[in-house]
């Protein structure tokens, strides 16, 4: 997994870090039980203090996504997935009522709210 951060990012780059590793998760990309890079071999290799990379690895392991275990290392966790999931779902939900909210602000109708996600999606 490679991992890129942005100084242009409107997210700090713990934010950015926590972001791709949640995203690997849960695509498979990152199997459970896989392990992860140290703490200082993350920061090393990407350049960064040490302190960032321990602030993303305490925000994934509070989040449920990673177990770190004294001793042998930071591993991709076991159990629900589905919760996973589903934490990322409300996330999207409430990015999506704030577009909403910011649509009806600026008197966009929804249907224009639904073609310029169409039009999104297809970029992507």
């Amino acid at each position: 997994m490679e991992i890129i951060l942005s100084n242009a990012s409107d997210k700090p780059i713990y934010a950015q870090i926590t972001s791709q590793i949640q995203d690997a998760i849960l695509s498979g990309e990152l199997p459970e039980g896989a392990p992860l890079p140290s703490i200082r071999a993350l920061a090393n290799d990407l350049r960064i203090s040490v302190i960032t990379t321990k602030r993303a690895y305490a925000d994934l392991e509070e989040a449920g996504f990673i177990d770190t275990v004294q001793g042998k290392g930071t591993f991709v966790a076991g159990g629900n997935k589905e919760m996973l999931r589903e934490s990322r779902m409300r996330r999207v939900e409430e990015l999506l009522t704030e577009a909403l909210r910011n649509a009806w602000t600026a008197g966009i109708p929804v249907e224009q709210l639904h073609e310029m996600l169409d039009l999104l999606s297809e970029d992507e």
